[in-house]
């Protein structure tokens, strides 16, 4: 583009009613980290609006738009580490974005403009972390869902899985994939007769054009990645088509490894071979399964990577980890969770209506790899509960990166026997006692459901599994422990401590009763506790301030000689 038509540009963009989400206007800072987080918050933001590019425009006043000139020299400057700004910024913005940088004159003073691309196929991130701009401010995109829900259904017009690879050959493809892609396309469709006797008739080409990982006699990407052989991974690159299982120790030393690459529609059943899936029997006290189970149900493990690989982010050219340890697997994979939330998924009916790869995952569904797309992961934890064993653990605060953790033992006995003898519980429910199995916090709702069912006692912060429960599992001891004694109680052992002893200090008086209050409850929320009951007595006049204040060398006394029985 030429000054003038860039002049033209900077007319069009200084005519917009008010700054907007797709252009930044700016004097003189150029603070070169803040110049990369505005490139991805204004590449990111311009795919949302649907604009082929946003804008950062230095020496134009922000409220006024006049033109005001700047001493911006963006190729004078350095980013970190004295590397020049243009390369440094390409180097850190990913996916790998155009963006171009213009010097210019506007009314006799100097402009700076830069124009980026809108993103393409996947958000654009910074230093990893990817922006949007919410009115006039920059923000993390991962603070905003909805943000990041709507932009990935506009990115999702462009399908990395479903790009050509130019010169890929059906020879380039494994034979046994192919062979067993067709008998799983068959079992798929059982149910047409017809399509099925029609498949045999097919030549691979044609079958590779049905289930859509070919165009005019090309092959897609995702034709490599699910059926390819192992040396053809070049026609992706730099992608990286890799599942890589690990094992660890309980320590969590790397003890053996292996990778496993295209064809994946094979080689997801080798990875599993790798996991040592030995079989769950009696627990302590007696017989606890119906019957003998393993510990990974083969599907849940199949459709956990096969997740894995149809919703990774190939533009990130990372890899796929499988890491089993003592009692769980750990699958991990690129990208963030398009859903937003696991509540999204499970409580809803109907598949996600967005996916990061399309082709991809509609080639894996025709393919009888995968269930419906979206309807997967509920049935996932549907099996997981119908083996009685924790469900999925989703662990999403990486925006970059999701992980699901398979877990092969039981945790609490409680749990198991609640599932076996409670078999109308909802899912939901039953998600939310998991976590408590846990020793995780549950929201105040799950916390009135559960206990509605008598299925948990204890305080909204740490809850525990009820009286009736545990009187069915003989576990009585363990819940006495966590219920701790009354709070009438404990006032008791207070008043008979002054009574014996004289004043004392609150220090003491949590010594005595700490051994007494719920095991669910840790020193910081017991001394709390202890705390508000000591202001409680005072507000009773039971007990009286001699030295200190509440929070500060405090001293108790009794008011009056009380007799312990008398509260």
């Amino acid at each position: 583009m030429t000054d003038n038509d860039m002049r033209v540009k900077l007319a069009e963009l200084r005519a917009l009613p008010a700054e907007t989400e797709w252009v930044e206007f700016k004097k003189d800072n150029f603070n070169p980290q803040e110049i990369g987080e505005y490139l991805s918050a204004l590449a990111n933001s311009a795919a949302l609006h649907r604009k082929p590019f946003g804008y950062m425009v230095w020496g134009i006043e922000n409220e006024t738009h006049a033109v005001l000139g700047t001493t911006f020299k963006p190729r004078m400057t350095k980013g970190k580490g004295n590397e020049d700004l243009e390369p440094w910024l390409a180097r850190l913005l990913t996916p790998r974005v155009d963006f171009a940088i213009h010097e210019f004159v506007s009314d006799d003073k100097p402009v700076v403009l830069f124009q980026v691309q809108a993103a393409k196929g996947s958000p654009v991130s910074f230093s990893e972390t990817e922006y949007i701009r919410i009115g006039t401010h920059k923000k993390p995109l991962r603070s905003f869902p909805e943000k990041e829900r709507s932009l990935w259904q506009i990115l999702s017009g462009f399908d990395w899985s479903d790009a050509i690879c130019e010169g890929a050959k059906v020879a380039d493809l494994d034979p046994a994939a192919l062979q067993f892609a067709r008998r799983q396309f068959k079992e798929k469709h059982g149910n047409k007769r017809d399509l099925v006797t029609e498949v045999d008739g097919w030549d691979d080409l044609t079958f590779l054009h049905k289930v859509k990982v070919a165009y005019d006699g090309k092959l897609k990407r995702a034709a490599i990645v699910l059926l390819g052989r192992p040396e053809s991974v070049h026609f992706i690159a730099p992608a990286i088509a890799q599942v890589t299982w690990i094992l660890k120790d309980t320590a969590g030393n790397e003890q053996d490894y292996e990778h496993f690459g295209p064809p994946f529609i094979l080689n997801v059943d080798e990875a599993f071979k790798k996991v040592r899936n030995l079989t769950l029997r009696a627990m302590t006290g007696g017989t606890l399964f119906p019957k003998e189970i393993t510990k990974y149900d083969d599907w849940v493990f199949r459709e956990a990577l096969h997740n894995c690989i149809a919703h990774q982010d190939y533009t990130r050219n990372g890899r796929i980890n499988l890491i089993e340890q003592d009692d769980s697997l750990l699958f991990t994979n690129m990208g963030s969770f398009i859903p937003g939330t696991l509540e999204n998924v499970l409580e809803k009916d109907s598949p996600e209506e967005t996916y990061r790869n399309p082709c991809l995952a509609q080639a894996m569904v025709a393919m009888n790899m995968i269930d419906t797309i979206g309807s997967g992961i509920r049935r996932m934890f549907k099996k997981q509960l119908e083996r009685f064993l924790p469900m999925p653990d989703y662990d999403l605060t990486d925006p970059y990166r999701v992980k699901v953790r398979i877990i092969g033992k039981i945790l609490d006995e409680r749990f198991t026997r609640i599932l076996i003898n409670h078999s109308g519980l909802n899912l939901s429910d039953v998600v939310w006692l998991d976590q408590v199995q846990k020793k995780r916090p549950i929201p105040d709702a799950a916390y009135k459901a559960l206990k509605k069912l008598g299925l948990v006692e204890g305080r909204r912060s740490a809850p525990f599994i009820s009286a009736e429960v545990a009187a069915v599992t003989g576990n009585e001891v363990e819940y006495i422990r966590n219920r701790g004694i009354e709070k009438t109680d404990c006032k008791r052992k207070v008043i008979e401590y002054l009574r014996l002893f004289g004043p004392a200090r609150s220090k003491p008086l949590f010594e005595l009763l700490k051994p007494h209050l719920s095991a669910t409850l840790d020193d910081r929320k017991k001394r709390g506790f202890v705390h508000n009951l000591l202001q409680e007595m005072k507000r009773e006049r039971t007990i009286q301030l001699v030295e200190g204040t509440a929070t500060n060398g405090a001293k108790w006394e009794l008011v009056k000689p009380i007799e312990v029985d008398g509260i």
